[in-house]
């Protein structure tokens, strides 16, 4: 069927899956809150490096200037 419309037997694949994902509301609103989840989690580990950093940074300037 890809070659009678003149397409790649992929693009026809994705397709017929994204056909399927979009009679399902459900799936697509769980996919991309997935995503969402997936782009804050990582922005959790990223301020929790923060953080990190700045708490050895605290440390070492709070040593090296008590006397």
């Amino acid at each position: 069927m890809a070659k009678d419309l003149g397409v790649d037997h992929k693009t026809l694949r994705t397709w017929v899956r994204d056909a399927g994902q979009a009679t399902r509301p459900r799936a697509v609103e769980a996919t991309a809150m997935e995503m969402e989840n997936r782009q804050l989690r990582a922005r959790v580990k990223e301020f929790e490096l923060e953080r990190e950093i700045l708490r050895r940074a605290a440390k070492y300037f709070a040593a090296e200037t008590s006397w």
